[in-house]
């Protein structure tokens, strides 16, 4: 009798789409809201923003699994930030780091809360995830401290992910809407900085 392995990845674990990393997992713990993006939505979203990696700034501030982060990282973005809260999942995006020998030069990843770090001396970045747990989802200060503090360039890249149900809250106005899909209870949307 033939045994089936069930499909998707396997718990505690995702894909790495594409890139010098395709096909290498990274490992996360089981923690409270950590939902790390699906592959398929993965693979749309950088398909849209491939052109646009080469040489990238990148911030994943609701790093989680570190799967938007990592995937950047290994499509060719030049610096990728990892903001964790969570303590154990911010060991296990270094211990990620570590497996994939990624030098602190490309992956900078940073224990603390979003919404305070992001009142630390701003970069800007030319590419942010924002991909927060639904429960704890407080994007609209997020949004403001991101626009307003210096962390987006013009031509900066947003990603936003977040419950299909979830009103978002009113985006500034320089962002403008360049995608959206939704899949499941997701709902997603890339806006980019005028």
């Amino acid at each position: 009798m033939t045994r089936h392995r069930p499909r998707g990845p396997a718990a505690g674990s995702v894909r790495i789409i594409g890139g010098q990393w395709r096909g290498r997992r990274l490992r996360f713990p089981d923690r409270a809201g950590l939902r790390p993006t699906g592959d398929r939505l993965r693979e749309t979203l950088f398909n849209w923003l491939q052109p646009h990696c080469a040489g990238a700034r990148c911030l994943d501030l609701y790093a989680g699994s570190g799967a938007l982060g990592f995937e950047a990282a290994s499509r060719g973005a030049a610096r990728v930030t990892l903001v964790e809260r969570d303590p154990v999942t911010a060991a296990a995006l270094r211990a990620n780091q570590t497996a994939l020998d990624a030098g602190s030069e490309q992956l900078e990843i940073i224990e603390g809360e979003a919404l305070a770090w992001l009142e630390s001396t701003p970069q800007t970045y030319h590419m942010v995830f924002l991909d927060p747990p639904f429960a704890a989802a407080a994007l609209a200060p997020v949004f403001a401290a991101l626009e307003t503090r210096g962390w987006l360039g013009a031509g900066s890249w947003i990603y936003v992910e977040a419950a299909r149900e979830q009103a978002l809250p009113t985006v500034p106005e320089t962002w403008s809407r360049y995608r959206e899909i939704a899949a499941g209870a997701v709902h997603c949307l890339l806006f980019r900085r005028i």
